[in-house]
């Protein structure tokens, strides 16, 4: 039976407030077995952006990553939040190492050909170092990834968060029984998302381009439903949408 590998992608205000933070890091010290936690940071480098005096542009929940922006999001991602929740790991026995895809090699990707909409220096994850993160788990370190990729020519690309987890997860469920939990303030996918009440409990891929045609899916929660469905299809073994305050539990959205 193969080892169990819990990856956790935590994103929205959950990791930019200082209460939020940690709880969170003190539920996924609780988790058994190996672990990695990947974050995001957009909320906080959008707003780093807007005081920096650059734009901010979103489409169907990406941001367009140009130079200025691409500055700004490394900063943020792989430095403040990235030491951040390293720095609170360590500070409750958790033996965390932050990466981005350039360390060790870890993770690859091409920057996003230009077809209808130029989304920058945005990168496309193409491989995955999976036996670097083997020697890290089997040596008792607990990855903490931030949303930064390389092109392996010595070019940093800003890539989705909840991708990287996805792609991570998908490598990584050839080695380890994995389950993949998207987590932030909402606590699931919602039928109505003014109601926090109405969490779709299961959803299949039928339901899911359902939903998206009729407009109650939409937003970021579309590429991260796109790689939910994407792992499960690759052999990750369960996938869950749920709120920060449930990685322990059983409660949200269970893709299937």
């Amino acid at each position: 039976m193969l080892e169990k590998l819990t990856v956790i992608k935590v994103g929205g205000k959950v990791v930019e407030e200082e209460e939020t933070l940690q709880r969170l890091l003190e539920d996924f010290a609780k988790i058994e077995g190996a672990k990695m936690l990947v974050h995001g940071g957009g909320s906080l480098a959008t707003k780093i952006a807007g005081q920096l005096g650059i734009e901010n542009r979103m489409i169907d929940g990406r941001r367009i990553t140009d130079e200025a922006t691409l500055r700004v999001v490394t900063m943020v991602y792989a430095g403040l939040v990235n030491k951040t929740i390293v720095a609170g790991l360590q500070s409750i026995g958790v033996n965390a190492i932050g990466l981005t895809g350039a360390d060790m090699n870890i993770m690859g990707s091409d920057k996003r050909p230009v077809q209808t909409i130029d989304y920058g220096f945005a990168g496309d994850v193409k491989e995955v170092n999976a036996d670097a993160f083997l020697l890290l788990l089997q040596n008792g370190y607990v990855p903490v990834l931030s949303p930064i990729t390389h092109n392996n020519k010595g070019l940093l690309l800003n890539t989705n968060a909840d991708t990287i987890a996805a792609e991570a997860a998908k490598a990584l469920s050839k080695l380890f029984d994995v389950t993949l939990i998207y987590c932030f303030e909402k606590s699931g996918v919602l039928m109505n998302e003014l109601d926090d009440r109405s969490v779709i409990p299961l959803l299949d891929n039928e339901l899911f381009l359902k939903y998206k045609a009729e407009g109650i899916i939409q937003g970021g929660m579309i590429p991260k439903l796109d790689n939910a469905f994407q792992a499960i299809e690759a052999g990750v073994k369960q996938v869950i949408i749920t709120k920060a305050s449930e990685i322990t539990g059983k409660k949200g959205t269970i893709i299937i």
